[in-house]
Parts: structure tokens; sequence; C-alpha cells
């Protein structure tokens, strides 16, 4: 077995990804805006960043229960169709509070139910953009926002390597179990970095490992595809994150019972500059 390259896990991942919400694109009554590949704003749809922990087998303990997952956040209104293909590790909207007026991004958007939570909180004075490189992940969350009349968001075709987002123009990301899926992990950072406002806010939940991680892993697909064998240390990950530009970097960690290395953390980063300096 080889460890596969960067295109292989891509390709993989989105596959994975749109096998999961087909049946929800597939129901009747849902008037969808059908997404094209070739409507990415930037390369390929086979490209990095979807929600985590994809179907098909993955670790028991990276799946949580939406609901614990959520506590506290107002998800009463919102449908199936997006509540039943989040899959995350934790909820990035919470780990600091978002104002109103804000414009948040999204970073692996999915069916949008972070989208959602943002845009009540920013207000109807703030903007919510959710970019996913999955065009049924984007048909789907496009017709989520019909649904529950959530008009100060946008859902954009896109990797999460080369943002369809301006520089300097938002004022938080957030990203929920999704970059450990990215095979260009610097990227990500990096184009975080660009498109954020001086002072502007990195907050994520993803994967991470507390200890190295063994090569069978990091050569499994399924492994891949399930949040696991492309999760950094939590050291490499942090430093990563340094590496691009961000202050004031911190994470939360938390280890999963049975996981064997495998954490949870909250992920906390500023842009310097702004108001806080």
């Amino acid at each position: 077995m080889t460890t596969p390259n960067a295109d292989e896990i891509r390709v993989h991942v989105a596959k994975a990804y749109a096998s999961r919400v087909n049946e929800f694109l597939s129901q009747p009554g849902d008037e969808l805006d059908v997404v094209q590949a070739e409507d990415a704003c930037c390369g390929p749809a086979t490209e990095s960043g979807d929600a985590c922990c994809a179907p098909g087998e993955p670790a028991e303990f990276v799946i949580s229960n939406i609901k614990k997952l959520y506590e506290g956040a107002d998800t009463a209104d919102l449908p199936g169709s997006v509540t039943d293909v989040a899959f995350g590790c934790g909820n990035p909207t919470a780990i600091d509070a978002l104002q109103p007026g804000e414009t948040v991004l999204d970073l692996g958007s999915g069916g949008g139910i972070d989208c959602f939570l943002a845009a009540k909180m920013v207000g109807p004075t703030g903007q919510v953009y959710g970019v996913d490189m999955t065009p049924e992940m984007v048909s789907l969350a496009r017709a989520n926002a019909t649904k529950v009349g959530a008009t100060n968001v946008e859902f954009r075709l896109g990797e999460i390597e080369h943002l369809p987002i301006p520089g300097d123009t938002v004022d938080v990301i957030i990203s929920n179990c999704v970059i450990n899926l990215s095979p260009d992990k610097d990227q990500v950072f990096r184009e975080a970095f660009r498109v954020l406002r001086p002072g502007g806010r990195l907050q994520v939940s993803d994967i991470v490992w507390t200890r190295p991680v063994d090569e069978s892993t990091r050569q499994d697909m399924e492994q891949w595809a399930s949040c696991i064998a492309g999760a950094l240390l939590e050291s490499d990950y942090l430093d990563a994150i340094r590496a691009a530009g961000f202050v004031e970097v911190s994470a939360d960690t938390s280890e999963y019972e049975g996981g064997n290395g495998v954490a949870s953390a909250a992920v906390f980063a500023r842009k310097p500059g702004g108001p806080h300096e």
C-alpha cells in the first residue's frame, strides 16, 4: 500500500460526501439550484474541503450526536436536510461570540448548519458565506437557505485552499471538522489569513492527533474520508497556523475515549492588526 497523493485524496473525499446528500437531492418538492462542477470559482470541484466525518464506516468515536454538539444552540427551526448531513466535531460558532454586523466565512460548509447558526448571530446587517468543494453539497445548502429563510447567507462552490473570496473582507472564519481533509493545510491557513481583515478571527473545530500516527493509517483512503488519516499532530496544526501569520493561537483539546490519540480541538487565532493592536 502506498500513501495516496493529493489528487487521489480529493477525489475520494468529494465522492464520499456527494454520496451522502444524494438522498436529499432526489426528494420531490425541493427546488434545487443544481451546481455543476464547471461552476467552481477556482479549480475543479474535486478539490479539498467538506464537512467532517464522511459516510461509509467512520470511526465511531468521531461521529458525535448533533444535539450534543450544538447543545444550547438555536437549531429547532432547522430541517433534516440540514441536521442530517451535519458531520462535525464541535460547534465553531461557540468558540468566540459572533457579533451583529460581522462577515463570516465557513470553510467546508456542507449542508449549511454552521452558516445558518452564524446568520442568526450576525443578524440582518451581517453576512455569511459558505464555501464547499462538492457541487451536491452546495446545491443542498442553497435549497436549505430557502427553506429556513436565510437571506444573509450565500453558498459558493470552491476550494478551501483557493477561496473564491476577496482579500481582507471577512471578520471571522469558522470551520467544523474540515481542514483535516485537506492535503495542503498550509495553503488553507494562508488563504484564511488572506481573506481575513486585520484583527479578524479564525475559530475552527477540527480533529487532531495527540500522538504520532502510523503510516498504515495515513495510507488508508477510508480513514482520510473519515477525518482520521489527514489529521495533524496538535502541535503541528497550531504551528501551521502560526506559520501563516496568525497570533494568539490556542486550542482547547479533548481526546476521544477509545480514540487512541484522536482528539477534538477548538482552535482560536487572530490576524494581526485592527482595533486589538
